[in-house]
């Protein structure tokens, strides 16, 4: 998970590795990069907008280093699929994760995300 606010990456580490999740947590999107390795992770949670980089920049190098990493994008804003297309048209991402999210949402979107 790669999110600038510990809080949430506290919050969302507590929830899945209760839930029996093993989950590594970054608040810098280029420490996030620069230990990324690929076939370690079944799933990123990138928090949209951080300092730095974005979450969607940082898909975009992670993808190129493991194509079969999945992808959710975790936000406070609406995100709109279509324009985001226009934008980022190699993205290959539908999993989007709405702050603020209850325990049992984010598990439901993790557990549907890595079987799908």
């Amino acid at each position: 998970m790669v999110d600038d606010e510990s809080d949430i990456t506290t919050l969302f580490q507590y929830y899945l590795e209760s839930s029996g999740y093993r989950v590594q947590v970054y608040n810098d999107p280029l420490k996030a990069l620069s230990e990324f390795r690929a076939g370690l992770y079944d799933l990123a949670l990138l928090d949209v907008r951080m300092p730095r980089m974005s979450g969607f920049k940082l898909y975009e190098k992670i993808h190129r280093i493991d194509s079969a990493c999945k992808v959710c994008f975790v936000t406070a804003f609406e995100i709109y699929y279509r324009s985001l297309k226009e934008f980022f048209p190699n993205l290959d991402v539908t999993c989007f994760i709405r702050k603020p999210v209850s325990n049992v949402e984010l598990l439901n979107h993790i557990a549907s995300e890595l079987n799908s």
